[in-house]
C-alpha cells in the first residue's frame, strides 16, 4: 500500500512540518507522567524501585536529550540507566533486558504498535507481547485520561500566518489516531495537508517523503522540541525552528513574529538559525542528574 506522504501534492512554494507533543500541545508532561511512566513501572515488574523509574523514565522522555524519542527506543534506554543506578543495584531489583524488543528495532523503521504486532505473529515471543501489553495500555490511558489540553498560545495565530504560503504537514511518532484526534478536538486539523504518526515511519522518513524533491531544501521547515526533530530535518536536509522546552511560548511568539518571516524571505539559514539551535543545545543536558 502506498504511503499517502509520497502522493502529497505541493500547493505552494514552502513546506513546514510540526511535531505535534510538546511542540505544537503542551500534553508531553501528562502523557509522560500519567500515562507512560505509571504502564512502564507496572509491565516491567518496577514496583520496588518506582521512585527511581519515576525520575529514569521523565529524564529520558523530557528533561534530556532523548525527549521526544518514540517509546520503544525509551523503554530501552530507559530500563538501562535503571539497570544501572546503584539504588535499584541494592534493592536487588532484576530490571529486564529486553532483547527481542532491541533485535525487532535493529530491523525496523516503522516502530509502531501494528509492526511489532506483526513480530509477535511472526515469532510468538512472549517478551515483545510484554511490550505491545504495556504499548496498548499506555495508549488506552492516553485516550482516558489526556482531554482538553489546548495548543501552546500563538500556534494557531502560527498556523493561520502560514497556510497562504505554506503547505502543513503534521510529522510525529505518536499513534496517528492520538494525534487527528487532539488536533480535531481543537479545530486545528484543517490546516494540516496530512497527520503523519509513528505508522507511517520515522520523522526523517515522514520529511524525506512528503517533502524532498517536491520543494527547495532552503525551502522545507521543521518545527520541534526535541534532538531528534532536529536530527530528522538534518536527515531531510530542512532548515529547523526549535521549541526550547520550558520556553514553550515564548518561542511560539517570536516563530509568529519574527521566524517565519524570515524563513519565508529566505534569510532564516545561516548565523539566524545557529543561533537559535545553540538556545536549543544548551536547553536540554545528555547526563542524568544522578551521575
Amino acid at each position: 500500500m502506498a504511503n499517502p506522504l509520497e502522493n502529497l501534492e505541493r500547493s505552494h512554494d514552502f513546506f513546514v512540518g510540526i511535531d505535534s507533543d510538546g511542540c505544537a500541545f503542551d500534553s508531553m508532561e501528562i502523557k509522560q507522567k500519567e500515562c507512560f511512566c505509571p504502564q512502564f513501572i507496572k509491565h516491567f515488574g518496577l514496583q520496588a524501585v518506582s521512585k527511581y523509574a519515576r525520575e529514569t523514565w521523565t529524564f529520558v522522555n523530557l528533561y534530556s536529550k532523548s525527549r521526544g524519542v518514540n517509546r520503544f527506543p525509551a523503554i530501552v534506554e530507559s530500563l538501562d540507566l535503571l539497570r544501572d543506578r546503584e539504588e535499584v543495584k541494592m534493592r536487588g531489583v532484576e530490571v529486564p533486558t529486553l532483547e527481542a524488543l532491541r533485535g525487532w528495532m535493529k530491523r525496523e523503521t516503522r516502530l509502531a504498535n501494528a509492526k511489532l504486532q506483526e513480530e509477535i505473529e511472526r515469532t510468538n515471543d512472549p517478551e515483545l507481547k510484554r511490550v505491545m501489553a504495556y504499548s496498548n495500555a499506555a495508549n488506552a490511558a492516553v485516550q482516558d485520561i489526556v482531554k482538553g489540553v489546548p495548543p501552546f498560545p500563538y500556534v494557531r495565530e502560527s498556523l493561520e500566518k502560514l497556510r497562504s504560503n505554506a503547505d502543513i504537514v503534521v510529522v510525529s511518532q505518536t499513534p496517528t489516531e492520538a494525534l487527528v484526534r487532539e488536533w480535531e478536538e481543537h479545530a486545528i486539523a484543517p490546516y494540516a495537508l496530512q497527520i503523519a504518526g509513528q505508522e507511517l515511519g520515522s520523522k526523517t522518513e515522514h520529511l524525506q517523503m512528503a517533502a524532498v524533491g517536491k520543494y527547495d531544501s532552503e525551502k522545507i521547515l521543521m518545527i520541534g522540541d526535541a534532538p531528534g526533530d532536529l536530527k530528522a530535518a538534518r536527515g531531510a536536509g530542512a532548515l529547523f525552528y526549535p521549541i526550547i522546552p520550558g520556553r514553550e511560548e515564548e518561542s511560539w511568539r517570536r516563530f509568529h513574529d519574527e521566524a517565519m518571516d524570515r524563513f519565508f524571505a529566505l534569510t532564516y539559514k545561516g548565523s539566524y538559525e545557529q543561533d537559535l539551535l545553540a538556545e536549543f543545545e544548551a536547553s536540554l543536558p545528555a547526563t542524568p542528574p544522578w551521575k
